[in-house]
């Protein structure tokens, strides 16, 4: 009667230990997740060594966090020059995007990191990719006053310029109405007339000119004129 009870109460005691030391040694999902997720952890301490370890190892260059930032992402927005190279080196991809929007390139260019956007206009940068706002990078560098990318993105073959983002502005309509017309603004806009930009009216008409006209953004006109 003992043994009939005890038997398969045994058995039963042993298969659960047996399927849970099966569950915790096999290589399943949740294990390649804990592998992936320190990496973001360390690219964000800038542990250069670290990452290139677990990147040897194969953990996905490309790897996100629950917001979709990659991990170049990640270092792109910490300024990271080091890290970011060596995340290309093993082909991170400079346009992955975000639950934002933003790419690597883009937040380079709109955060005025310009070592970084010339590294990743090396390594593939696209100009057809857009934040959430359907602008480019040059749109929010002409916005916060960060001359040397609009030096760098309107020299650069094949940049739209006169890309028009949805609330119907070009960089250089921002450089005017989000501007305060001080000297790294006009020098902006000298860098988009120097390129030819174009002067492209508003959604209710109004040109980059006719808005420096109303702010008093003499210097700013004065070139808009002879334009």
């Amino acid at each position: 009667m003992s043994k009939k009870i005890i038997t398969p109460l045994l058995f039963f005691v042993l298969s659960l230990s047996t399927t849970h030391f099966l569950t915790a040694c096999s290589p399943d999902e949740t294990m390649q997740t804990n592998t992936q997720t320190p990496i973001i952890d360390l690219v964000i301490k800038n542990d250069l060594i670290a990452v290139e370890k677990r990147l040897k190892e194969g953990v996905n260059v490309n790897t996100s966090n629950a917001k979709k930032e990659s991990l170049l992402l990640l270092a792109t927005k910490a300024n990271q020059l080091p890290m970011a190279q060596l995340l290309l080196a093993y082909h991170a991809d400079v346009n992955q995007q975000d639950q934002q929007l933003d790419s690597p390139f883009l937040l380079a260019a709109a955060s005025g990191h310009l070592d970084l956007v010339r590294l990743y206009l090396q390594h593939g940068a696209r100009f057809d990719i857009y934040n959430r706002y359907n602008g480019t990078g040059l749109i929010p560098a002409c916005e916060r006053g960060h001359v040397e990318i609009v030096r760098l993105l309107t020299t650069t073959k094949g940049y739209p310029i006169d890309h028009v983002n949805r609330l119907g502005w070009t960089g250089l309509m921002e450089a005017v109405i989000l501007g305060d017309g001080s000297a790294p603004y006009v020098e902006i806009v000298q860098l988009l007339v120097n390129a030819k930009a174009s002067d492209i009216p508003d959604k209710n008409g109004l040109t980059a000119l006719e808005h420096a006209k109303m702010l008093g953004y003499t210097a700013i006109v004065a070139l808009l004129k002879n334009k």
